[in-house]
């Protein structure tokens, strides 16, 4: 791939931080001057007629992406299954992330932002990760020929790593918290191109796509509700986007509501929506759901708006709940990691509340599959024998 020149960039488009500076898109910087977080400016909705039907792949919807279509770096991420299920009596759709090439959602974020920093001259990639986000920067900096060094918490199995290395990457392990190995990521992209799946802006920009398949799937028309698992938020952020987009462009008559849950003990997004006091639940406890055990998110004051513009709601899910989700989705076929399974415990806790309705269109993220998390998988299915009596009684 030819890195030498950057692309062109859209004159109309920009970078911005919270506090309202203005960054040029050939920028190489992953956050404003003022320490926080970029995003990039408004773009126009997407029209039916300018999807790219020829393209299997997010790219499809690249007249929707800040980043030249011809510079990509792709494996073919997105167009991921939407199926209905029989959830309780009811009728769900289930949107399954792990049909992606590493087999989670990241590799939608990451292939619009390895495409963007090797389009600039990138030649090396840097990223913090305890597992999906680290593999999947790895396998896309392979795909585009380019070093990637991965940061983990030194405590993260080696099955997670594996596939990381699997793909030429370099392993770094650090001791302490997973936000004290983003510290020491942040100290070392003085030297490394910073690929942070929490902090860069084009990885929301493609996070934002599973909104657009969405809308797509369902005849060019909204859901009512969409039920996520959160840990930094990004795929709140990307629904957010892209439905703000097609909603502006007349494209969609409704904001879908987004309802969010997070464990627990690791539930800042939910706490802080619901107006909580997140050092009140003492101590954080481990949980199954590692992939959503970020105490700290970077975009938090963005994702809580976000669930707030969409009239939508935030759950802080017991690990109990966590692990009859696992049960109910493997009953149905559907084999999600925990942090995934997540997102169903949030959809039986917003059904039994009356918050989602039985005659609305609900739309469930499972954002990675169980054989990423093998060794969790195999302890709730041990908790209650095969698992088999329990998981077909919640049929």
């Amino acid at each position: 791939m030819n890195a030498e020149q950057p692309p062109a960039t859209t004159p109309d488009l920009y970078l911005y931080d919270r506090s309202g500076k203005r960054y040029s898109l050939d920028d190489p910087r992953w956050r404003g001057e003022d320490g926080s977080p970029l995003a990039v400016s408004a773009l126009p909705g997407l029209r039916p007629e300018q999807i790219d039907t020829g393209e299997r792949s997010l790219w499809r919807y690249h007249a929707a992406l800040p980043v030249p279509a011809g510079r990509r770096v792709s494996l073919g991420e997105g167009c991921t299954p939407m199926i209905p299920v029989d959830w309780g009596g009811r009728r769900v759709h289930f949107k399954l992330e792990w049909f992606n090439p590493t087999s989670s959602f990241k590799d939608r974020g990451v292939s619009v932002m390895m495409s963007h920093l090797v389009a600039h001259g990138a030649d090396r990639v840097l990223e913090d990760s305890s597992g999906n986000g680290g593999s999947a920067v790895a396998a896309y900096a392979a795909a585009a020929g380019i070093r990637a060094k991965i940061i983990v918490p030194a405590a993260t199995s080696e099955a997670k790593i594996l596939q990381a290395r699997a793909y030429g990457a370099e392993i770094e392990l650090v001791g302490g918290t997973r936000d004290e190995v983003a510290d020491e990521a942040i100290r070392q992209s003085e030297q490394i191109p910073y690929a942070s799946h929490n902090w860069h802006p084009m990885f929301i920009q493609g996070t934002k796509t599973i909104a657009y398949e969405m809308w797509e799937s369902l005849g060019f028309t909204a859901p009512d509700n969409v039920v996520l698992v959160a840990g930094a938020g990004s795929n709140i952020i990307g629904c957010d986007l892209a439905f703000g987009e097609l909603l502006d462009a007349g494209q969609i008559d409704w904001r879908p509501r987004l309802f969010v849950g997070q464990p627990e003990h690791w539930a800042t997004i939910a706490d802080t929506f619901n107006g909580v006091d997140p050092a009140g639940r003492g101590e954080r406890m481990p949980t199954i759901a590692e992939g959503a055990s970020i105490a700290h998110p970077v975009r938090l004051p963005e994702v809580v708006e976000a669930v707030r513009r969409s009239d939508g709601a935030a759950y802080a899910v017991p690990e109990a709940e966590i692990h009859a989700a696992v049960r109910a989705l493997s009953a149905r076929g559907l084999y999600a990691e925990p942090t995934s399974s997540v997102a169903a415990a949030t959809l039986d806790h917003f059904i039994a509340s009356g918050a989602i309705a039985p005659d609305e269109t609900t739309v469930v993220v499972l954002t990675g599959a169980g054989l990423k998390s093998t060794e969790k998988m195999a302890a709730v299915f041990a908790e209650h024998g095969d698992g088999a009596q329990e998981a077909s009684s919640a049929r």
